[in-house]
């Protein structure tokens, strides 16, 4: 037993340190996007808080429909082709990114044209340059590299969104354009840096007829699910905002912002580990992915279960950080932290289960997700307003975890939990 522990740490340490360099920049950027939320929580009225964040929540749903899941469809046959030299990548590229430019500045230009709100024009026009330097340094990753996506989406990114928001607040303008510009500009350089690092990487390969069908085919029905994914993951601040006024949108968004927290810690671990996960089901090695599944679980939950304990426990004090008034989303705060921990332990199923194929049955999940999610929030949000949505996020958030790990379970017989799990609490332990 203590000959197969040692001979399956390095493996363990390997995935571990692979998903490092994502966590650090997962480990900024949510540093970077809870400042934001402080300087604009405490610099300006809850009104103009409120009214931020729905805007900005509206164009990240917006966003997340219009990649069309472009990005984890780059991973998944930009990884593939590692064997074959990355040979036809540009071509997978090439049919990510021009539909999804198209679209988005067809999308853009129209929302810019008929928005009544200025603020929301600007991150319409925003929404191009957004989408594609979100596909750019996702087909980095197919490479195998994590340092542009830690250096330009962890760290870049939102450490220029709280410099140039911060620069706004302690100019005493109470604009949300002017915030929304703020936000918005740093995608700017994500896009242009990402677009060179590729360019000098991929190989020079003719595009050969067919590939836009072979990407699109596989990647559509996960379109769908990332659609409703990002719906799902901004509704419930639009909703607030909507039911229940910009005020009660600002305590849920504050509330709720420590969840960026373990999302992108998942995200981090995510992008590590999702072109091994693909490649390991790709080759039928489903010890592998096996291993792989359990050893990003286990890190997981070592490294953000603490978090979520003590926000539930801290919550009264930290609300306090955005200012006056945020008090009244210690009820939210500790609803977040149960959910997250049992989202944490169910591992990045979902991935599992997309890296697998089976990008059907993750969509019809979202959509189950979704809907636990609106009827939720359309029957609490009106009497119980942020509380009402975050009990609304947290039945969805059960959904969507919950059905991804039995349909793994029952289809390839993967679990979260295992002697992997073990092998990474000893090798947490030796640390």
């Amino acid at each position: 037993m203590a000959a197969l522990t040692s001979a399956r740490l390095p493996r363990l340490n390997g995935t571990a340190r692979g998903g490092l360099a994502g966590l650090v920049g997962a480990g900024i950027g949510a540093a970077a996007q809870f400042g934001v939320v402080v300087l604009v929580t405490r610099g300006a009225g809850q009104e103009t808080a409120g009214i931020f964040f729905a805007a900005t929540a509206l164009c990240l749903m917006a966003g997340g429909i219009l990649r069309m899941d472009a990005g984890n469809g780059l991973v998944y046959f930009i990884a593939r082709s590692r064997p074959f030299g990355y040979r036809c990548t540009r071509g997978y590229v090439r049919a990510a990114l021009v539909p999804v430019a198209t679209l988005s500045l067809l999308a853009g230009a129209v929302a810019a044209a008929t928005a009544p709100d200025p603020a929301v024009r600007i991150l319409a026009a925003a929404l191009p340059v957004m989408t594609c330097a979100d596909i750019a340094v996702a087909a980095t990753r197919g490479l195998g590299a994590m340092r542009p996506t830690v250096l330009l989406s962890g760290i870049l990114q939102p450490t220029a969104q709280l410099v140039l928001v911060g620069a706004v607040v302690l100019a005493d303008a109470e604009s949300v354009p002017l915030l929304a510009a703020a936000w918005a500009l740093p995608s700017l350089p994500v896009l242009v840096l990402s677009v060179l690092w590729l360019r000098g990487r991929l190989p020079d390969t003719p595009y050969l007829p067919g590939t836009a069908h072979d990407f699109w085919r596989y990647t559509w029905p996960r379109s769908l699910a990332a659609a409703i994914q990002a719906v799902f993951q901004r509704l419930d601040i639009v909703v607030v905002a909507v039911l229940a006024g910009p005020v009660e949108a600002a305590v849920y968004t504050a509330a709720t912002r420590f969840k960026v927290v373990g999302q992108l810690v998942n995200q981090g671990l995510t992008q590590a580990v999702q072109p091994r996960l693909v490649r390991a089901l790709a080759e039928g090695d489903l010890a592998r992915a096996g291993e792989l599944y359990q050893s990003a679980t286990g890190w997981l939950v070592l490294l953000t279960w603490p978090i979520w304990l003590g926000y539930a426990v801290l919550a009264p004090w930290l609300l306090g950080l955005f200012g006056g008034g945020y008090a009244s989303g210690v009820p939210v705060a500790l609803v977040l932290a149960v959910t997250m921990m049992l989202a944490t332990a169910c591992g990045m199923a979902d991935v599992v289960l997309t890296a697998a194929g089976h990008t059907g049955a993750s969509l019809a999940n979202l959509v189950a997700a979704i809907a636990v999610t609106v009827a939720l929030d359309v029957t609490l949000v009106p009497g119980c307003g942020a509380l009402g949505a975050a009990l609304g996020w947290a039945g969805g958030t059960l959904v969507k975890n919950l059905l991804p790990l039995w349909l793994i379970h029952r289809r390839h017989g993967l679990h979260p939990f295992g002697v992997h799990s073990r092998a990474v609490l000893a090798s947490w332990r030796a640390r």
